[in-house]
């Protein structure tokens, strides 16, 4: 999978889920910010597991689940301003990387 087909994705189910109605930029966040508060949430969890907390687990998947909601997220933004972000993470990790005297590039 890469971000065109998950453009492709988001669009057809944004039609189906809204109507295709524009969602106002704020909803958009909102959303963004619950779903990396989950996903942070799983990493307490997990961190947990290491101090050997109570209430802590090992398995990743409820992580693996979060993150995907993340990315879906931003690429969901991304698509109402029309960013593309194949575009702007390849420039970004490769300004980075030259920031920082590394050879590795997108």
């Amino acid at each position: 999978m890469d971000f065109d087909e998950l453009r492709k994705a988001n669009e057809q189910r944004h039609t189906e889920w809204a109507n295709g109605e524009s969602l106002p930029l704020s909803f958009r966040g909102v959303e963004l910010a619950g779903e990396v508060g989950e996903a942070c949430n799983e990493i307490k969890k997990l961190a947990r597991k290491d101090l050997g907390l109570r209430g802590g687990k090992d398995d990743l998947s409820g992580l693996c689940e979060e993150l995907a909601d993340v990315l879906i997220c931003v690429d969901l933004i991304a698509m109402d301003l029309g960013i593309d972000l194949g575009e702007i993470v390849r420039a970004k990790f490769n300004a980075t990387s030259e920031k920082y005297g590394l050879e590795t590039r997108l």
